[in-house]
């Protein structure tokens, strides 16, 4: 699965969906991945995300990315609605698995599978999740995407590409090994997806100051950034040396010939955070044992600048159409 452009989504799907509803204090808006709605001095915040891009896990997967959004506005994900589809009628033990699995998730964020719906249909050739993620904001501003403020140092947690290429060890393992990968770096790289949930790190960055946060999902690291810079009319200039990558994933990025910042990669949070926040956000992760780096800072200008080697590379187009895994799956299996 793909995302459609930003010129599709500008022209014919967000037009339709502006309020006049006074309760509803975020509608439909390109880049900010959550809904705001008051319901009487709450905040209730919701998203909703699917999973096709993956496999092994699916059902674990959906919930954790789907509340991982929740968490970037600084609310703890409550409430869990399931959307399950399976190929055939006689997927039940599939079924099964796959509704254990976002049990397992929902319970080790402290969260309840509310409601939902499961089916099956011809038409699709592997699983179906999508998950709708609640949470609530009491006496407490939402954090938006479009907070960042110039001067604001950008943070990225544990690295770019984790769940790119835990699902290509998960569900590419035999064409993995066919393109010289090893049984260690696939069962490297399969843990990463443990690393999947930005909720510690997250409400570390709210109760600190942070401006902004986005979880690094479809589109990498590259297109978080560009749609922090575009919502707060601001540019973001980042040093290409210290953005963390891993072995493994620099080894999968060759094999299977990605860029590791433009590939999938829940479980990484982008935060901008002002200078005199940066030493109690950068003990407090410390302390919780979270990888991270600050990689660069906001300021005037438009779009991403990224220094490598010895020269600025110069990012303003999104193109949300783009995705690495969606084109290894179509390249490999589809």
């Amino acid at each position: 699965m793909s995302k459609f452009s930003l010129e599709v989504l500008t022209k014919h799907v967000l037009p339709y969906f502006s309020s006049n509803d006074p309760d509803v204090l975020l509608p439909p808006e390109f880049g900010e991945d959550i809904a705001l709605t008051r319901v009487g001095q709450d905040i209730l915040v919701s998203h909703v995300d699917p999973i096709v891009g993956a496999v092994k896990d699916i059902g674990w997967l959906a919930v954790h990315v789907a509340s991982n959004d929740v968490a970037t506005s600084g609310a703890l994900p409550r409430w869990i609605l399931l959307l399950v589809l399976v190929p055939s009628k006689n997927d039940v033990a599939l079924l099964e698995k796959i509704m254990q699995d976002a049990s397992k998730a929902a319970n080790e964020i402290g969260a309840t599978v509310i409601g939902g719906h499961t089916g099956y249909t011809a038409n699709l050739s592997r699983p179906l999740v999508a998950v709708t993620a609640l949470g609530v904001l009491s006496k407490k501003d939402p954090i938006r995407t479009k907070g960042a403020e110039i001067g604001d140092h950008v943070f990225l947690t544990k690295g770019v590409g984790l769940e790119g290429t835990a699902i290509l060890a998960n569900d590419f393992s035999q064409t993995a090994m066919r393109l010289g990968l090893s049984v260690e770096e696939l069962a490297e790289a399969s843990q990463l997806l443990k690393e999947v949930s930005i909720i510690p790190e997250a409400l570390i960055f709210a109760e600190n100051g942070a401006t902004a946060m986005h979880d690094v999902t479809r589109g990498g690291l590259l297109e978080t950034l560009l749609e922090v810079a575009k919502l707060a009319d601001l540019g973001i200039t980042i040093d290409s040396q210290r953005i963390p990558i891993r072995p493994v994933v620099s080894r999968f990025a060759e094999a299977f010939d990605f860029d590791p910042l433009k590939m999938i990669s829940s479980g990484s949070l982008v935060a901008t955070v002002p200078p005199s926040a940066i030493d109690v956000v950068s003990e407090k992760l410390r302390e919780k044992g979270i990888i991270f780096a600050d990689i660069g800072m906001v300021s005037e200008g438009k779009g991403v600048k990224i220094g490598q080697a010895g020269k600025q590379v110069w990012h303003q187009d999104i193109h949300c159409e783009d995705d690495e895994l969606a084109t290894i799956w179509e390249r490999y299996v589809d």
